[in-house]
């Protein structure tokens, strides 16, 4: 059954993974390359321009649609793993449905909660340092599934004031910001670009969760008769 399971997790991170590629490319990709055009033109100083020469990076077109690709494949399948170990370790029952509110919920603990703080961003613009934004990244996804763990799972006031908790305390803290907020990247088109990305993850964890839970569903049917007939 364990090999049904991981064939069924990855399969639906891999597909998961190439639908992400393919809307990513309608809106968020052409976003971030007219975002990397202001910043080629607010790099003033040689230095700037040196260091940004030697820094490698996949060229526009096919190879930079390729490692999007490739990462996206990874992503889908870490977290398609992810949501698998969750559901089997709660013993949940899975079908495309269930499959679903899964995906919902992974799409608030990693993309909606964090982008409170930290909002998707642009080459070009200005951001706190990166320690202590990892940091506050992890500390809230962390936060966030306890806190949504404890509103699934838990009903008592006390239990449910603690999730709520729990998922406020990042936010209170705050998250780490730039000592500038001054960029070469206009106002709007950083606007756009984190709505495209907001947009685009939903739909990336929806598709995710449905054929999670789509696939494990016959994963388990498919086990199920096998014994009955053993």
């Amino acid at each position: 059954m364990l090999s049904r399971i991981v064939l069924a997790a990855l399969a639906a991170g891999l597909l998961a993974g190439a639908f992400a590629t393919a809307a990513q490319t309608v809106r968020v990709i052409p976003l971030i390359l007219a975002a990397e055009a202001y910043e080629d033109e607010g790099a003033h100083s040689h230095e700037a321009h040196a260091e940004h020469a030697e820094a490698w990076a996949p060229s526009d077109g096919w190879q930079r649609t390729f490692f999007t690709f490739i990462s996206n494949l990874v992503v889908g399948v870490a977290f398609s793993l992810l949501l698998t170990a969750a559901i089997m370790l709660l013993n949940q029952p899975v079908s495309m449905t269930t499959g679903l509110l899964w995906g919902a919920g992974g799409f608030a603990v990693f993309v909606l909660a964090p982008n409170f703080g930290l909002p998707p961003e642009l080459p070009g613009m200005a951001a706190g340092d990166l320690v202590a934004r990892q940091i506050w990244w992890f500390a809230t996804v962390a936060m966030t599934a306890a806190g949504l763990l404890i509103f699934a799972f838990r009903r008592s006031i006390a239990w449910m004031l603690a999730g709520l908790a729990l998922i406020v305390a990042p936010h209170v803290y705050g998250a780490p910001r730039p000592a500038s907020h001054e960029s070469a990247v206009p106002a709007g088109l950083a606007a756009d670009f984190v709505m495209a990305t907001i947009v685009t993850s939903a739909l990336f964890w929806l598709v995710l969760g449905g054929l999670l839970g789509h696939f494990l569903s016959r994963a388990t049917r498919a086990e199920e008769a096998l014994g009955k007939n053993g």
